[in-house]
């Protein structure tokens, strides 16, 4: 169950803390070839299970950017912001795949609120969105991203 936090306030008094982690999501070859579809990445590290087999991770893995795109997805089982009129996704500042997804893994979210600005109209908040794959010793993501909430 997300934790819900309310207002400007709130998420200040959190900066630095661990916020939780999603459920565990698993990586489908369909989820994989649909954002391939999408995206036009046909890679055949990502859509050819034939081919990958024999490739460096000994079978199919998911695209980076899908799952740095499962955050919207993953998030809001973390976390809960009210209090405002609007968030939007400013960006990121960093990002990073140390290492990669299989297909047939579960993948998951954990969430810490690095830091929280006054910007105009609200607050900019960055959280450090950690990827992390099932029985893998290293994340498969981690991303510093950037929130606006606006009142």
């Amino acid at each position: 169950m997300a934790r819900t936090i309310n207002g400007a306030d709130e998420l200040k008094s959190l900066v630095g803390q661990h916020l939780g982690s999603s459920d565990w999501l698993e990586i489908t070859q369909e989820r994989v070839n649909t954002f391939a579809e999408a995206t036009g990445d046909h890679q055949w590290i990502h859509v050819d299970p034939e081919k990958a087999k024999n490739g460096p991770f000994g079978g199919t893995i998911a695209h980076g950017y899908l799952t740095m795109s499962l955050g919207p997805v993953l998030l809001p089982q973390i976390v809960t912001v009210t209090g405002f009129s609007m968030a939007l996704n400013y960006g990121l500042n960093k990002l990073r795949f140390p290492s990669p997804v299989p297909v047939g893994s579960k993948l998951r979210l954990s969430a810490q609120l690095a830091a929280v600005e006054d910007v105009a109209g609200g607050v900019q908040t960055t959280y450090v969105l950690t990827f992390e794959v099932d029985g893998q010793e290293k994340p498969a993501c981690v991303a510093e991203a950037l929130y606006r909430w606006l009142v």
